[in-house]
């Protein structure tokens, strides 16, 4: 009887553990022609559970997205960005300052296009270093996107932030490096253990050894690249179950041209929405989420 009950205790836990167990989509706002209510309307009935975007620029959008998340239920996740155009040190205070606007709306997270691939390795850090700060005060996730351009750009440099920053945590978006790379990065598993540990977010869009987007996730000539990001997002995500009950991530297919498009027309070939929900749909499949 009281093998049974124990039997019956630690199924019953196992099964709640797994129940537990949760992934927030937000839907990219980029590329967006319409109003912040149609938006987040699609959004929520998309099967989203939050948005991500830039700040608004002028009051009229604030109070706009804040309503539209209020009255559609939907989270939001902000960008921050190094303005690469401008001096370090005043770019460097732009970035830090910008925080304090996107903290004041509580974010389920600000996600980072941080530093640039032309400043020096402690020049990035500061940038990092900033933004660590701020998100250990205020209590809010801030990560770090592995991004073309930016001091993320590639898998090596990475390596060499990570092991200098331990309180390091990613966006990882593998689209840009399978392309820096050439490759669908089947041969750097082991190099791609540490970036997995360090995944707190993903940006899910597919890329190629020839750019940063398929044109079409659900043509047969890209399965094999699907597979592979299904499986690096995969193991991100099973990784961080194991300590965290909830896991987020966008997906994020962009509008013309980041999406190919058709010359003289400049007609996009596949649909943008379509393709993020597909991308969401096979995550969620091989999660077996609902």
């Amino acid at each position: 009887m009281r093998i049974s009950f124990l039997i019956l205790l630690i199924s019953s836990l196992t099964s709640f553990s797994q129940e537990d167990k949760k992934v927030l989509f937000f839907q990219t706002d980029w590329g967006r022609t319409i109003s912040w209510d149609a938006f987040c309307e699609r959004t929520k009935a998309s099967g989203y559970d939050g948005v991500e975007t830039w700040f608004p620029t002028s009051e009229k959008d604030q109070k706009e997205l804040k309503d539209a998340l209020q009255k559609h239920g939907l989270l939001v996740g902000f960008l921050n960005g190094t303005d690469k155009s401008l001096p370090f040190e005043e770019s460097l205070r732009i970035y830090s300052k910008n925080f304090t606007k996107l903290l004041a709306w509580k974010p389920a997270y600000i996600n980072c296009h941080t530093g640039s691939d032309f400043f020096t390795f402690e020049q990035n850090r500061a940038f990092i270093k900033a933004a660590n700060d701020i998100s250990k005060e205020e209590g809010i996730p801030i990560y770090h996107e592995t991004h073309r351009g930016r001091f993320s750009f590639n898998l090596p440099d990475t390596e060499k932030y990570l092991a200098e920053i331990p309180d390091l945590k990613l966006n990882l978006d593998i689209s840009h490096w399978m392309v820096v790379h050439e490759s669908l990065l089947q041969k750097q598993d082991r190099r791609l253990q540490e970036v997995i540990a360090r995944t707190h977010h993903i940006h899910a869009r597919v890329g190629h050894p020839e750019g940063p987007q398929v044109n079409d996730p659900e043509a047969p000539e890209w399965e094999r690249a699907v597979e592979r990001h299904l499986d690096i997002w995969e193991n991100i995500i099973r990784n961080k179950w194991k300590t965290d009950s909830v896991f987020t991530i966008t997906t994020e297919f962009g509008p013309a041209d980041y999406m190919p498009t058709l010359p003289y027309t400049r007609q996009p070939v596949s649909d943008q929405w379509k393709a993020n929900t597909f991308i969401m749909q096979r995550l969620k499949e091989r999660l077996n989420i609902e």
